[in-house]
C-alpha cells in the first residue's frame, strides 16, 4: 500500500516518506478500511516535529487518527456484513505506529463509525478529533442549553463545529472571536449570534457588553495560554472555561480573578475521553449528520504526497477549516 511515515521527529520536509508499505491483514476485532481521506490536525503535526517528546514510541510512525473510506476486510469476531460499510474512524494513531496515511487502516471495529449516507468521506475526515472534540466542549457538565457561549476561534476547525453545536445544543447566545472578514462570514454561517475580531476589538469588553456586563455561561477555548486575561474577564462568575487546546505547555493562571469569581476551569483532550462520554457524543453525532445538521468546512485538499504541505499549513495555521489529504 501506498504509505507516508516518518521514523525522526523534525520539520515536515526532513523527516516524512512516501513508499510503498506491507497492506495490514485485520485481527481478531478488528477491521480494514480502504481510506479515501485522511485528517491532519495540529496534534499529528506536533507529534511529527518533535514538540511533546523527540523520542518515538515506534520505530516508524504512520500519522493521522482521523479518516474516512470503506471497510474491505473483517478478522475473526466481527460481522462479516461491515465488509462494504462507509466509515470514520477516530483514534486511529493514538498509541498505535499506523495511523490514517495510508491507503489501508486496521483498527478494533469499534474505532470504525458508520459514515450516513451523503456525508462526504472528506468530511469524514474531520470527525475524530474536531468535531468529537467540540461536541464533548458543548455537552459536559450539564451542556449550555439556556446558556450563552463564547467559542474562541470560531471559525476554526474545532471552533467552527463548536458554534453550531452550541445552537443546537439550545444555547441562548453563541458568540465567537475571529481573525478576518472571510472567518467571520463562516462562524456567522454556522449560527454565531455575534463576531468578535480579536485584532481590533477589546474581546472581554465587548462580551460584557453585549451580555450586560454580567459575562458568558461558557467559553470553549482553543488557546488559553494566549487568551488566558480575556477568558476569565468575559466568564461570568460561576461560569465555566472549557480548554481543549494551548499554545504553550505551561500557562500563568492568574488566581484572585479566578478565585473571585469561583470560575471553573475544564481541561480534557479527546483522545482521553471516557466510554460513555464518547458514545454519548458519537451517538449525537450521527443523528446530527444524517438529519443533514452540520456544515463541513474543508479549507485544503491535498493529495497523500503532498503531505508535507499540508503539515505545513496545519503548522502555521494558515488554512481556514480542516486540511484533508485525498488518498489515490
Amino acid at each position: 500500500m501506498r504509505a507516508a511515515f516518518y521514523e525522526r521527529t523534525g520539520p515536515a520536509r526532513e523527516v516524512l516518506q512516501l513508499a510503498e508499505l506491507a497492506t495490514p491483514e485485520p485481527g481478531t476485532g478488528e477491521v480494514r478500511v480502504r481510506l479515501s481521506t485522511s485528517g491532519v490536525n495540529p496534534s499529528d503535526v506536533k507529534a511529527r516535529a518533535g514538540l511533546r517528546s523527540k523520542e518515538l514510541p515506534f520505530p516508524r510512525i504512520v500519522p493521522h487518527s482521523d479518516g474516512a473510506g470503506v471497510i474491505d476486510r473483517v478478522g475473526e469476531g466481527v460481522p462479516a456484513a461491515r465488509v462494504g460499510e462507509r466509515v470514520w474512524v477516530w483514534n486511529a494513531a493514538w498509541k498505535r505506529a499506523y495511523g490514517t496515511a495510508a491507503q489501508y487502516v486496521v483498527l478494533p471495529a469499534g474505532q470504525a463509525v458508520t459514515l450516513p449516507p451523503g456525508v462526504p468521506f472528506d468530511a469524514g475526515a474531520c470527525l475524530g478529533i474536531p468535531a468529537l472534540t467540540a461536541l464533548h466542549a458543548v455537552r459536559m457538565d450539564g451542556g449550555v442549553e439556556g446558556k450563552s457561549v463564547l467559542v474562541t476561534g470560531g471559525a476554526g476547525a474545532v471552533g467552527h463545529y463548536a458554534v453550531q453545536m452550541a445552537k443546537h445544543a439550545g444555547a441562548r447566545r453563541v458568540f465567537a472571536t475571529v481573525s478576518s472578514d472571510a472567518k467571520a462570514m463562516l462562524a456567522l454561517q454556522a449560527g454565531a449570534d455575534q463576531v468578535i475580531d480579536y485584532r481590533h476589538d477589546d474581546v472581554a469588553a465587548h462580551v460584557l457588553r453585549l451580555t450586560g456586563n454580567e459575562g458568558v455561561d461558557r467559553v470553549i477555548e482553543v488557546d488559553f495560554a494566549a487568551n488566558v486575561h480575556t477568558s476569565l474577564a468575559a466568564v461570568r462568575p460561576e461560569g465555566d472555561i472549557v480548554v481543549y487546546g494551548s499554545g504553550k505547555p505551561e500557562i500563568a493562571v492568574p488566581f484572585f480573578p479566578s478565585i473571585l469569581k469561583n470560575v471553573r476551569l475544564r481541561f480534557f483532550i479527546v483522545y482521553n475521553l471516557a466510554a460513555a462520554d464518547r458514545a454519548a457524543a458519537v451517538g449525537q453525532l450521527t443523528s446530527w449528520l444524517r438529519e443533514g445538521r452540520l456544515q463541513h468546512v474543508v479549507g485544503v485538499r491535498l493529495p497523500l504526497d503532498s503531505i508535507a504541505e499540508a503539515h505545513e499549513l496545519v503548522e502555521t495555521g494558515h488554512a481556514a477549516g480542516n486540511v484533508v489529504l485525498q488518498i489515490p
